[in-house]
């Protein structure tokens, strides 16, 4: 039964990091969108912003899988 809840789990994650990136990115677009000089600066940013989220994700997973 806890492989079941560990796999919805990590699910969840996926979502979750697949939503956040999505928001991260669209406004990362608006702003360059905006501010066409200012895209290197928000580029980076946003690469910054999104390795954090992949690997809060990723340590997430793992949690929600080592619970079996």
């Amino acid at each position: 039964m806890t492989g079941s809840i560990a796999a919805v789990g990590a699910g969840f994650v996926a979502v979750g990091a697949g939503i956040g990136i999505g928001i991260l990115g669209s406004g990362a677009m608006q702003g360059i969108a905006r501010q066409p000089e200012a895209s290197a600066k928000i580029q980076v940013s946003m690469l910054i912003v999104a390795a954090l989220i992949e690997g809060m994700a990723l340590f997430c997973a793992v949690i929600c899988l080592m619970s079996k």
